[in-house]
Formats: C-alpha cells, sequence, structure tokens
C-alpha cells in the first residue's frame, strides 16, 4: 500500500527559511545525520522524545520539521512533503536498515516503552561482538518507531562484564 503523498504547501527554499524555534544541537552538528520521513511529525515527535528521551534541538514548525539530539546522537524527522521522495512509500518504511543509537541506560528506556505499551521489535539482550580480536559486549533493544523505522539502542558494558544470558 503506497502512502497518498500531498505536495508540499511550502517549498523547499521556504521550508529551509521557516522560522525556528531552539539552536544548534550540543557539539554542533554530525557528519553523518539521517533524516526520517515521518507520516504524522506530532506522534513521532512523542516516541523519539517522551520515550526514546531525544530533545527538539530545533525545529521549523511550519515546515512539519525537527532536529533532535541525545547523547550525542543526532537525527531528523520531517513530515512527509513528497519534495524527495525517490520512489513510492509503503510503511513499514525504512526497511533494511537499522539505526543503532548508543545509549548510556538502556533500562530507562525500556521502562518507559514498557509503560507506554510500546511494542518492542527484540527486547533487551545482550550480544557480544568480535571487534578486533576482542570480545565487546553490549546490551541491546529493538524497536520500530511510528512509521516502522528500526531502532536499536545499545549500552555498552564495561570490558570484562560477561554478557546475561538470552531468554530462548
Amino acid at each position: 500500500m503506497s502512502l497518498d503523498i500531498t505536495p508540499p504547501s511550502l517549498g523547499q527554499s521556504e521550508r529551509n527559511a521557516a522560522d525556528s524555534a531552539g539552536g544548534l544541537p550540543a557539539g554542533g552538528f554530525n557528519a553523518l545525520v539521517p533524516e526520517f520521513d515521518v507520516i504524522d511529525i506530532g506522534r513521532s515527535l512523542n516516541f523519539w522524545c517522551d520515550l526514546l528521551g531525544f530533545r527538539i534541538a530545533y525545529d521549523r514548525k511550519a515546515a512539519n520539521f525537527a532536529y533532535l539530539e541525545r547523547e550525542g546522537a543526532q537525527v531528523m524527522l520531517s513530515q512527509i512533503n513528497g519534495a524527495w521522495v525517490t520512489a513510492p512509500l509503503e510503511p513499514p518504511l525504512g526497511r533494511g536498515i537499522n539505526f543503532q543509537i548508543a545509549v548510556s541506560d538502556i533500562s530507562d528506556i525500556a521502562a518507559r516503552l514498557e509503560a507506554a505499551a510500546w511494542p518492542l521489535f527484540r527486547g533487551v539482550q545482550d550480544a557480544v561482538y568480535n571487534v578486533g580480536g576482542r570480545d565487546v559486549v553490549s546490551r541491546e533493544l529493538l524497536v520500530q518507531d511510528p512509521d516502522g523505522y528500526l531502532v536499536r539502542l545499545a549500552q555498552s558494558l564495561p570490558p570484562g562484564e560477561l554478557p546475561r544470558a538470552s531468554a530462548p
């Protein structure tokens, strides 16, 4: 099922120049910042800010755009407007990619998702990765945002900490 996309009420130049609240992200702009086309900017902001703990660095409300940050991670949300759509969009959006976001405490996020009864793609599990001949342990949680983008939240564990056994 392809989404019906309403042509933007503002052209790209007007969207870029729309009034903005907030300021530059802490530490400046990252070298790579994914921009997610979203169906409903309000619902997406609820998920990313209220559940995952991001904050709005700046937004342009008239353009349905927000630039978010959390612990050095940065993402942009833009309500679908058809300006940069390269092919028909079909939910779930973002198929074939997952976005790993490093967090300092995954338990806080897991608790907020549970309190909101938000479905998890994969609950909290420990994963061991071989990195240059050394095992690195990451406590991870996978969840889809309202549009189906797969987000992998990962908390690095101290060297030598044994991973928790995964549920069968």
